[in-house]
């Protein structure tokens, strides 16, 4: 996300880098507002002003970002204009707009001599017919804003007299438009009776992308209108082109399309001949059903709206879906789309869409999709096998830089559970400034705060490992459809809530199983196969190992599979099962070998307030202590002590040895005698301990990251030195300006703040953010 003016070259570099190390190959770029309140919003005093989306600052920094997606082999597409939503800007006129049907109406008497009527023009409402209210820096409010264009663009598209009263039937309907002037003057002879004479016409509806800078908000394009959609799409691909050269079609792969956010159109120029070639009959006779008339009777009439909103579902398929798909295919360009949302049919657009993805939301810590079952649904119907997901999108209530890869798993795995196997994580934002302006920029309200800036960022490598590890698998073969008969639990008393999914090819079957829950405990799955021998593979770890406990009854492999806190497996069939008379148990029991207890040194980083070392007597949470400098502290600190290991308990063992860590807040990176043996982020919070490293005396390191959020409430209990407005929904303040000491790189005038972010969720008295490691810390011996 580049947020508005505040975007550098220094920082795209070093934002890719990080991907890069992370472990991504891919990024999609949207130039959104200086902040989202969620609406479109200014930070006062820019730095860099000139910056404007799908401008010419703006497209040198572009091209800086390809070269450098380029260098770091990796690929990058662009959103097809400014905002996220939908497809339009300031290149889009009110002709090539989203259309509205509009009319007016004026009641005579005939059977007089012929009457010059005014017709009157037919009045809108200056408000945009649009979605979703905009903020006027104007007056401050948030508001569904005036289209002057709504008042000065028109066009007539017919004039009909009608019997004023009554069902009516179409031969009594008389087209009017020949004796109609410009300037709305009707010269006709009426014959005897009331009528109704109708003027129908078309404006723009008004409605423009966002959440975009305001210099780069324009209209929205006409989507059934071929010229519109051409024009659209040309400018953009063209666009692309004539700045990117060469790494079209390479470095620059596809071309995004979010979730649809507009209301429905009601008209386009070619509509009547669109409708004629599509229903077989004129529409213009049945255009006061719009008007609230009976035409031919209810049913008829029921049928000719039917028959209207159906021709809008055919122009979005063949004019919009299609055209885009063309023009992008000939630009070697993929097209990447959440098709949903809008006035067509699934069935139809989704064949269109390169990469169709769907959207899930982290709602209260739990799993939410966004119409995402019926894009399932339909690209299940026409055999895609990838499902993409705009994944993790997350409220102020969720996400306001406490979210943890542990907290995100479980709704991660769910999403896995019903279908999504491609994951494009829902933030990353674009840091422009120096690394001391940490946590730095933001996306407004919305998170994933899943930045370089992250107090978890580098060791988070092992989370981003284990995405990598489920949609390697789950992109594997083909969706076998859900049924009791495929796979069932049995849970007991237990407040589990396990989930499955099943892929197949050939003779090899894999189920992916959750515990979505936060609980833990065991239970029985049931497998629909029998006569082949299960393997448990661990996503987390990457361990593969055979299941030596299980039994065969009525068609199915019964299972017991213990599950910790949001634990998730692959239980594999592949090969043969050859009769074994093994004791080996599924899951291993725990020996305790040593308890690490006792003082530690802990060492917190001074540039963030804590203290450089300190001993603590006993394991415990930061936000318990008195000191300020630990109690508010976000970032790393590194816990240490040396322990003894006896040789019996070095020499002799039967299973695998692992440090278990207890309760972590939130994520850790484990050394042992000054190498790495990897990071603890999720249940059951231990990690392998490789037997070679283990010495009679060894030196234990644990570095243990927590979020920012509790340095940001530290940060409130000090004087301010900046401005906040607050947010257009509950959940937070805007940086009202960029302030003076910022904008100059002098000392800030409250010296005991440490942290820069343009979204404010906290103030003095929020809720502290357990952490720290909690323990206990024991070595064990894992025996099957």
């Amino acid at each position: 996300m580049w947020m508005g003016a505040n975007v550098s070259e220094k920082g795209i570099t070093k934002d890719l880098e990080a991907l890069k190390e992370e472990g991504f190959n891919s990024t999609t770029m949207l130039g959104l507002a200086d902040i989202t309140t969620p609406w479109a919003n200014q930070i006062g005093k820019d730095p860099t002003p000139e910056i404007i989306a799908w401008t010419e600052p703006w497209w040198k920094l572009v091209q800086h970002a390809a070269r450098e997606s380029k260098r770091l082999n990796m690929t990058m597409g662009l959103f097809n204009g400014a905002g996220y939503a939908t497809s339009g800007g300031v290149w889009i006129t009110p002709e090539m707009s989203m259309q509205e049907l509009c009319f007016s109406k004026k009641s005579i008497s005939g059977g007089k001599d012929t009457q010059v009527i005014d017709l009157d023009r037919p009045n809108v409402n200056l408000k945009s017919n649009e979605r979703f209210p905009v903020y006027d820096p104007q007056n401050g409010k948030v508001e569904i804003p005036k289209v002057p264009e709504r008042k000065t663009y028109y066009k007539d598209i017919v004039v009909l007299a009608m019997p004023a009263k009554g069902v009516v039937n179409k031969l009594e309907i008389i087209n009017l438009s020949l004796k109609m002037d410009t300037s709305g003057k009707l010269t006709w002879q009426a014959p005897k009776g009331d009528w109704i004479i109708y003027r129908f016409g078309h404006t723009t509806m008004g409605a423009k992308v966002q959440p975009a800078q305001w210099q780069a908000t324009g209209f929205e394009c006409d989507k059934m209108s071929q010229e519109a959609v051409d024009f659209h799409l040309d400018h953009v691909i063209n666009e692309i082109k004539n700045h990117l050269g060469d790494m079209v079609g390479k470095t620059i792969d596809h071309v995004y399309f979010d979730s649809y956010e507009d209301n429905d159109p009601s008209w386009t120029p070619k509509m009547r001949e669109q409708f004629s070639l599509r229903r077989g009959y004129d529409l213009y006779p049945y255009l006061a059903a719009f008007a609230g008339r009976i035409i031919e009777g209810k049913e008829q009439t029921s049928r000719f709206k039917e028959d209207f909103a159906e021709t809008i579902e055919d122009l979005y398929h063949e004019v919009y879906f299609t055209t885009i798909a063309k023009k992008l295919k000939a630009a070697n360009l993929k097209f990447f789309c959440e098709p949903y949302g809008g006035p067509w049919r699934s069935d139809d657009v989704l064949p269109n869409v390169t990469n169709v993805m769907g959207e899930f939301w982290t709602h209260d810590g739990v799993y939410a999709p966004y119409e995402l079952e019926p894009v399932i649904n339909s690209l299940r119907r026409y055999g895609q096998n990838i499902l993409a997901a705009e994944a993790f999108t997350g409220q102020p209530r969720d996400s306001k830089w406490t979210e943890t890869p542990a907290w995100l798993k479980s709704i991660g795995d769910e999403a896995f559970c019903v279908g999504v196997n491609k994951i494009m994580i829902h933030r990353f934002v674009q840091q422009p400034w120096d690394d001391k302006y940490l946590p730095g920029n933001t996306m407004g309200q919305w998170g994933t705060h899943f930045d370089r800036t992250q107090t978890w960022w580098k060791p988070a490598k092992a989370f981003v490992s284990y995405l990598q590890r489920c949609v390697g698998v789950l992109q594997w073969g083909h969706y076998v459809s859900k049924s009791i008969e495929d796979f069932s639990v049995a849970i007991g008393s237990s407040n589990m809530v396990v989930k499955s999914i099943h892929r197949a090819d050939q003779n090899t079957d894999i189920y992916f199983v959750a515990n979505v829950s936060h609980y833990s405990g065991q239970v029985n799955c049931n497998f629909n196969i029998t006569g082949m021998q299960p393997e448990l593979w661990d996503p987390v770890t990457g361990e593969m190992r055979e299941i030596t406990q299980f039994k065969e009854e009525d068609k199915h492999t019964i299972i017991n599979l213990k599950f910790a806190d949001s634990q998730s497996f692959f239980i594999v069939f592949r090969k043969k099962v050859e009769p074994v008379n093994s004791e080996r148990l599924n899951f291993p029991s725990d020996r305790s070998l040593l308890d690490i207890d006792g003082p530690w040194e802990v060492k917190f980083d001074s540039k963030w307030g804590g203290p450089e070392s300190v001993n603590f007597a006993a394991l415990s949470d930061w936000t318990d202590n008195a000191n300020k400098g630990i109690k508010y502290y976000s970032g790393t600190a590194v816990y240490s002590k040396s322990f003894n290991l006896a040789d019996s308990i070095r020499k002799k063992r039967e299973g695998g040895v692992y440090l278990d860590l207890g309760i972590v807040n939130c994520i850790a990176k484990v050394f042992i005698n000054d190498k790495e043996i990897g990071v603890v982020w999720t249940a059951p919070w231990r990690i392998k301990v490789p037997v070679s490293q283990l010495k009679a005396v060894n030196q234990l390191e644990i570095e243990v990251s927590n979020v920012w959020a509790n340095r940001l409430i530290g940060d409130e209990q000090e004087p301010a030195d900046c401005e906040w407005l607050p947010g257009h929904q509950k959940g937070g303040e805007y940086l009202k300006e960029f302030p003076d000491w910022f904008l100059q790189n002098k000392p800030r005038p409250s010296a005991g703040r440490f942290c820069f972010t343009t979204w404010k969720y906290f103030d003095k008295k929020s809720d502290l953010i357990a952490s720290g490691l909690l323990g206990p810390v024991r070595l064990v011996e894992e025996k099957f």
